[in-house]
């Protein structure tokens, strides 16, 4: 997971307004118009000077000379602050960058938003000491006056860096209670932080938001693995997942395209099954090597399957609906919408559900809402996906099956 990326150092210098080379700091308010005595405003110069050549750290040793003259007003006081903090922060100097940014604040010189720039100066100056404490304390304090979607994100990485996961889960928690989608980085963030925790329904949940929301194979493998792995999961979804994974192009191996076309046929589904054999013809991983003559062998019988199937549909529909065996119904409707009969094979597995009497309704529910997917009935297939429950995978097989409806791979 890529991580969130702070330029803590412009962050400062942006926050002091000015460049080391310009006249009397840049300062274009009535504080740098007011009078300086010699002794003050020869060595805050000659600072700057300093720092114009690349020399910050001769340039805060210079501003001594400032810091030594007594009875400075206030004026004075604020200019020697301000160039210190350039110096400083230019030259790694952190503590007294902070100091100086402390004091600047602390001046009442500063406008409303010259205020809110320092305040942001002196978070980036912590972050960059790894003051992983104070950099929240302040940035909570400016998210007091405002919701700023970048101090934010800053605060949740300093929980997490500084090993406050918890404070990194809530706040995270928090933006999507408030209605915010997660970037995919802070979605890669709660999931970390989730299995740092050993906390496997958040992972699982927080995954299942990065394939729906930014759909990529990674995701989508580590998620339908999670679910197989699942106490209580039933080996007769197998076939499920492999259709999962063949809609997000996850199938890559002769052995995969092998089993799930056999598993397939099983399922009295031999057009579905030489579908996945000529893709994966297709995609050089069958017809080739040393099993090349058993790829073959697998596609004759698909073939001879669905020829059969077709020859003796009428037969077989009858003998089901004789037998009032459902499942047999919903199974061979699931055929007759993989081959190519969508509307007659939708009524049957629609009409077979209604007659109840089925070994896995929330089985044949999920296979309806695949065939209306195949079918190219989006809206019929996700209202339907939705009606799925159970507790042995099928209720997370469908909600996954509207994510890739939904987000389909490229």
């Amino acid at each position: 997971m890529s991580k969130f990326r702070i330029a803590h150092l412009g962050f400062v210098m942006a926050a002091l307004g000015f460049t080391a080379a310009s006249p009397v700091l840049g300062l274009s308010t009535a504080y740098a118009a007011e009078a300086l005595r010699p002794e003050v405003g020869v060595p805050l110069q000659a600072a700057q000077a300093l720092m114009k050549q690349g020399k910050s750290k001769e340039a805060l040793n210079k501003l001594r000379d400032a810091d030594k003259v007594s009875g400075k007003t206030a004026n004075e006081t604020y200019l020697i602050e301000r160039v210190r903090a350039a110096a400083a922060s230019s030259a790694g100097d952190y503590d007294t960058a902070a100091r100086a940014f402390e004091a600047l604040i602390a001046s009442g010189k500063l406008s409303a938003a010259e205020r809110a720039q320092f305040s942001e100066g002196l978070i980036g100056i912590y972050m960059r000491a790894k003051e992983f404490g104070k950099a929240n304390e302040a940035i909570n304090r400016q998210l007091k006056d405002h919701d700023d979607p970048k101090l934010r994100a800053y605060l949740i990485q300093n929980y997490y860096q500084s090993g406050n996961l918890t404070g990194a889960e809530n706040e995270l928690n928090n933006m999507q209670k408030g209605g915010r989608t997660l970037s995919e980085d802070q979605l890669g963030l709660l999931a970390n932080i989730y299995l740092k925790k050993n906390d496997k329904v958040g992972y699982v949940n927080t995954i299942e938001k990065l394939a729906a929301n930014y759909p990529k194979s990674s995701y989508w493998t580590d998620l339908l693995n999670r679910v197989v792995g699942k106490p209580g999961f039933s080996s007769r979804l197998n076939v499920d997942v492999y259709r999962l994974k063949l809609a997000n192009n996850l199938i890559k191996k002769p052995s995969e395209y092998l089993e799930m076309a056999q598993l397939v046929i099983q399922a009295k589904a031999p057009a579905e099954a030489l579908k996945i054999i000529d893709k994966g013809y297709k995609a050089g991983a069958l017809g080739v090597g040393p099993d090349a003559a058993r790829h073959q062998r697998l596609k004759d019988l698909a073939e001879k399957t669905l020829a059969e199937d077709n020859k003796n549909s009428a037969v077989n529909e009858a003998e089901l609906v004789k037998a009032k065996d459902n499942d047999g119904l919903v199974a061979m409707g699931y055929g007759l919408v993989q081959a190519g009969q969508s509307d007659k094979g939708l009524k049957m597995m629609e009409a077979a559900i209604k007659a109840g009497g089925l070994r896995n309704p929330e089985d044949a529910k999920l296979h309806l809402g695949q065939a209306y997917a195949v079918a190219g009935k989006k809206a019929q297939a996700i209202s339907t996906l939705k009606g799925v429950g159970g507790t042995d995978g099928t209720a997370e097989l469908a909600r996954y099956w509207i994510m890739a409806i939904n987000h389909p791979m490229g």
